[in-house]
């Protein structure tokens, strides 16, 4: 399945358990202000989950080819754990998603986090990577 607008993103997010998601992509949003695509892989890299669950080795690149098209490389290669993404960026991410497991705080909703999906989808479709 490969996600070719916000929409069908937000539709997939909506339909999953998000709240792990949500406390990911915020813990992140504190730790990187700045760096969307962080963030979005955060919010996103659960989505597999959904994508087959009779698979959970392959979850992970299942979440990564689905999202590609619409966010980009760095999102993909973040989202299925491999380089060239940063080694920081990475355990970073992965500690966000261990992290949020354990803590509770209110992260907000699912709809505070379309206009960065937007932004990260438009900045990849500049950059001539979506029709």
């Amino acid at each position: 399945m490969e996600l070719r607008s916000v929409e069908e993103l937000m539709d997939l997010l909506y339909a999953c358990r998000y709240e792990h998601a949500l406390r990911t992509a915020a813990l992140l949003r504190r730790a990187r202000p700045a760096d969307k695509e962080l963030q979005v892989a955060g919010l996103v890299h659960g989505i597999g989950q959904l994508l087959c669950p009779g698979d959970p080795a392959g979850r992970a690149i299942h979440a990564a080819e689905a999202v590609r098209p619409l966010l980009g490389e760095r999102v993909y290669d973040l989202v299925r754990h491999r380089g060239p993404a940063a080694d920081d960026d990475l355990q970073r991410l992965q500690h966000a998603a261990e992290e949020s497991r354990t803590v509770a705080f209110d992260a907000g909703v699912l709809e505070d986090w379309r206009t960065v999906l937007e932004l990260v989808a438009a900045r990849h479709s500049r950059l001539g990577a979506v029709d």
